[in-house]
């Protein structure tokens, strides 16, 4: 049975650089490429990060009923299509879906079982710093995403798991352990010893054991953002 990963986080958190480099490392997990209507970025291909099209032609898929989930962002319409699913179901792999919380939350009334993890970065400062050294946003764009990601993180109760993503190549093996993990719990098999190990890794992370860890990440970011979610 194809399992749906989602994974979600604030701008400048380094989500990509995870995604891609998880997906070199896991087998058998497809990767769905959303729909957009803004520009390309740099080098940006359609295709490769995302498919870009007109907002005439996003509206018509939507009114065709062919997204999992969309959202407006910023102005922009992203959108997963449903037949990446589909495609991952026919093939018997699974699915990993880089969307925000918005599109999180649709996948999670659609695909109940689907697992979340939310990516964090170790502090606001970090990821402000992170944010000016991409140089692709102007100061107004990086405030907003700033901003944006203090709301963001508001939501990280409704996620399964929860990665500070401060050292990446612990990063990428903690992310790779979720996935494995939950692989290994669908599947029915008394684990190894060694899968246990990746079991024990993945559970570190589950959002009833990072309470902890969260405290400062939160208290970095405005008053009105942490307020309502304290561990």
């Amino acid at each position: 049975m194809t399992a749906v990963f989602i994974i979600s986080a604030p701008s400048g958190s380094g989500k990509s650089t995870l995604v891609n480099e998880v997906r070199k490392l896991v087998p058998e997990l497809d990767f769905s490429i959303s729909y957009t209507t803004r520009p390309p970025r740099g080098s940006e291909q359609n295709g490769c990060e995302y498919y870009f099209v007109p907002h005439s032609e996003f509206e018509e898929m939507i009114r065709k009923g062919e997204f999992l989930e969309h959202a407006d962002v910023f102005g922009n319409y992203y959108g997963t299509a449903r037949r990446f699913l589909q495609q991952a179901e026919r093939r018997g792999h699974d699915l990993l879906l880089d969307i925000d919380v918005q599109g999180a939350e649709q996948i999670k009334r659609k695909v109940p079982d689907a697992v979340s993890i939310f990516i964090l970065p170790p502090d606001r400062g970090t990821l402000e710093r992170r944010l000016r050294k991409r140089r692709v946003d102007e100061e107004p764009v990086i405030e907003r995403r700033l901003n944006t990601a203090a709301r963001e993180i508001e939501n990280y109760r409704k996620y399964d798991y929860i990665l500070v993503n401060d050292r990446l190549d612990e990063s990428i093996e903690v992310l790779k352990a979720i996935l494995f993990a939950e692989r290994l719990k669908r599947s029915g098999v008394e684990p190894t010893a060694a899968e246990r190990e990746v079991i024990a890794k993945a559970e570190r992370v589950r959002l009833g054991n990072v309470g902890e860890r969260l405290h400062p990440i939160l208290a970095s970011f405005p008053t009105d953002a942490v307020s309502e979610t304290k561990p």
